[in-house]
């Protein structure tokens, strides 16, 4: 007997003018039996394709394609941030390898608020705003594990493309110019950058032999020819002209940890995804177990009836996320508890199919006692063999704090503005978070990234997926899983869909243009959302099996390409 709540939303989906259900042509679609790779930039694709050829596996791969998108990508591809690493191999063992970024050891609670108590700038801009940066680590330390080929070769195509420079595509361009007056700031960001120039123009040659020299010592010393010897004295020496605070002591000690990852069941199928101090994997997890009591395929794909319980869940994930998350090794997490068949089935009874809950009625007790960035980049990776990696890395945001290393190439971050600067109010994503994530010396920093892998009922990897988007991309991956899980949309549509994100606070309901049709628009207003027209709502490369064959495409609204192998190796 269907409960009173499935029969008012069905009345509710018969009166949405649900709309149909989205295709695309395959602009950008690539298939392959072999291994692929998806990233955000053509040249990092590539270089992943090159040494799959080679011999390498997924991970030399993702290894490869990372530290070129930090040549080619410098705006979120990085050396100076950090990110997340899950892999599922065809061994059936899944990985999680957490290498963010985490405060200085002379970090204190309050650094970033002036006398009045409010937040300043500093989080955001210049020296002070960086976290200790551990993607050189956290790439290491893959490799370490699971990597296959030479340390040195996986390398090779970063160290060509700083060395002997590329051509600035549109993508580059425009970013330069639009964060230009920040980036000027900083005497060693604007050599690097503008070289006495007003901007770089596409198609201009650019070259970063700093970068290179400093490729060329991690090819030769793994991790310590990045937190040790030249490199990190470079790095001592830019925080010391830039007043900021960390010191070769936080270099020294950083290391990337492997943790167990989140895992859980949606529609049948596995999902794998990051555990904290990533909020991506329990707040999906939180999604997809609050909104599995609900038949979406039914009500309709971005009807109002799934838009309503889609948003309600994500209020409510968020909500949890905000209060109970930070970094597991300073902080109890109830990942458990949260996780709970119990948790979901409280959460689904609080949903009115008649009524949007105000944000206001939607608070969880932290249990934690008295409280990220758009310019993110993910990138995916299969091989033949059927190792599947997932792999996201950030500055924060975009080109991080705008402070290139000078001697070094490549920019800080600034993640320590996803740090609660001040509990209880927004950051520049206007997340509202809690104690657990407050500013602690040597915490690591609470993100919204969300690598994440899909698995078969047999087991084997079909969806291999992240995105960009600061919060943006817990709710762009789930939408993704949903638009192949639930509407069995192909890759094209799966990703090109137009999207929408709720995230508690604050109480607004995000769309892109034409995620509703206008009478979906109507009835979720009068159910009592407050709706905002939105740009783009991250971004997800994603490559996706089926039977045979792997497809792989990027995200339009930013770009990005997948490449995959044409011949087996």
């Amino acid at each position: 007997m269907r409960s009173p709540h499935r029969v008012a939303l069905l009345h509710l989906f018969l009166l949405s003018g649900c709309a149909t259900l989205p295709t695309y042509a395959p602009d950008g679609l690539v298939t392959s039996t072999g291994g692929m790779v998806v990233s955000d930039d053509a040249r990092a694709s590539d270089a992943g394709i090159e040494i799959l050829n080679q011999g390498g596996n997924a991970v030399d791969a993702a290894v490869a394609t990372a530290f070129v998108l930090a040549a080619v990508y410098p705006e979120a591809g990085n050396l100076g941030g950090g990110g997340f690493l899950v892999a599922r191999f065809a061994t059936g063992e899944s990985a999680a390898l957490d290498f963010r970024e985490k405060a200085p050891l002379r970090a204190t609670r309050d650094m970033y608020l002036d006398a009045e108590g409010n937040p300043t700038e500093q989080s955001l801009v210049g020296h002070r705003a960086a976290g200790v940066p551990g993607s050189v680590a956290g790439l290491w330390e893959a490799h370490r594990k699971y990597g296959r080929l030479a340390w040195a070769k996986i390398l090779t195509p970063a160290l060509r493309l700083a060395r002997e420079g590329f051509r600035i595509n549109e993508r580059f361009a425009r970013t330069l110019h639009s964060d230009s007056s920040r980036l000027v700031r900083f005497d060693a960001s604007r050599r690097l950058f503008f070289n006495g120039a007003t901007t770089l123009a596409r198609e201009t040659l650019w070259k970063n032999p700093d970068l290179a020299r400093t490729l060329e010592r991690i090819a030769a010393r793994g991790r310590d020819g990045f937190y040790a010897g030249e490199t990190a004295d470079c790095i001592v020496a830019e925080m010391d002209r830039g007043k900021g605070i960390i010191t070769r002591e936080d270099l020294a000690a950083y290391q990337a940890v492997w943790r167990t990852p989140i895992a859980f069941v949606y529609r049948g199928h596995t999902v794998i995804s990051m555990p904290p101090p990533s909020s991506g994997g329990v707040t999906l997890a939180l999604l997809c177990n609050i909104l599995g009591g609900y038949d979406l395929k039914k009500q309709g794909w971005n009807s109002a009836a799934t838009a309503h319980c889609e948003a309600e869940a994500m209020r409510r994930a968020f909500a949890a996320r905000n209060a109970f998350l930070g970094d597991p090794d300073a902080v109890r997490i109830p990942v458990d508890s949260l996780l709970s068949p119990e948790f979901a089935r409280a959460q689904q009874s609080g949903i009115s199919p008649e009524q949007a809950t105000p944000s206001s009625r939607v608070n969880f007790r932290p249990v934690i006692s008295p409280r990220e960035g758009n310019h993110t980049t993910h990138l995916s990776a299969v091989d033949a063999e059927g190792n599947a990696v997932a792999l996201t890395t950030t500055l924060n945001s975009l080109y991080g704090g705008g402070v290139v290393v000078a001697g070094a190439g490549f920019l800080m971050n600034n993640e320590m503005d996803d740090f609660a600067v001040k509990p209880g109010t927004p950051n520049t994503y206007e997340l509202v978070q809690g104690e657990a994530n407050a500013i602690a010396p040597g915490k690591r920093i609470l993100s919204s990234m969300t690598p994440t892998i899909v698995c078969n009922t047999d087991g084997t990897p079909m969806i291999i997926t992240g995105a960009r988007g600061g919060p943006h991309i817990i709710t762009s991956v789930f939408q993704v899983l949903s638009n192949i899980l639930d509407h069995e949309m192909d890759l094209p549509a799966a990703i090109t869909a137009p999207r929408f994100h709720h995230q508690h606070l604050p109480d607004l309901l995000s769309w892109e243009e034409n995620a509703f049709s206008s009478e979906s628009a109507r009835n979720l207003k009068r159910l009592g959302h407050v709706l905002r027209k939105s740009g783009p709502l991250g971004s997800a490369p994603t490559l996706f099996r089926r039977t045979t064959r792997w497809c792989g495409m990027g995200d339009p609204r930013t770009g990005g390409t997948a490449r995959g192998q044409s011949v087996l190796p």
